[in-house]
């Protein structure tokens, strides 16, 4: 149960971490590390899940503002907007595999304000946020090793 627990609130946290809302989600991995009630595979799966997810959040968010394109204050013309398209297709995309870094959030919701393919978004995220959490996962377990 209360692994159970332990792992919804890190999924919450997770998710939350990567979408417009303010929060750390590494401090709730690290103190569930810690604890050692949860096994750590399953919290960088569960952890890595949440993360994609929020920066599905953002994405969304990206795709919705491109419906004020019309408008005067939108700070891109259609041209602009069809150049940086071509541009992100080709050379941003692997951006996407630095929204684990500060910043990426960005990179997320430029992502959908581009409306770039999901196919090419989910598995370049997914991939770059699980690695963080292996990383502060190792990180963690070399921390623990030396204070042990």
């Amino acid at each position: 149960m209360l692994e159970t627990a332990s792992l919804i609130g890190l999924f919450f946290s997770a998710m939350l971490a990567a979408s417009p809302i303010p929060m750390q989600s590494e401090v709730v991995f690290v103190a569930l590390q810690t604890a050692g009630d949860v096994p750590v595979w399953q919290m960088i799966a569960v952890a890595g899940v949440g993360n994609t997810l929020g920066a599905l959040i953002t994405y969304g968010l990206g795709r919705g503002v491109t419906r004020w394109q019309d408008r005067k204050w939108f700070p891109a013309t259609p041209a602009q907007m069809a150049r940086a398209h071509r541009w992100f297709e080709r050379w941003g995309l692997w951006l996407l595999l630095l929204s684990w870094a500060p910043g990426g959030d960005l990179v997320c919701l430029i992502t959908g304000v581009l409306r770039i393919s999901l196919w090419h978004f989910i598995p370049l995220v997914f991939i770059a946020k699980t690695g963080r959490y292996a990383v502060v996962a190792w990180l963690t377990a070399q921390a623990m090793g030396m204070a042990g």
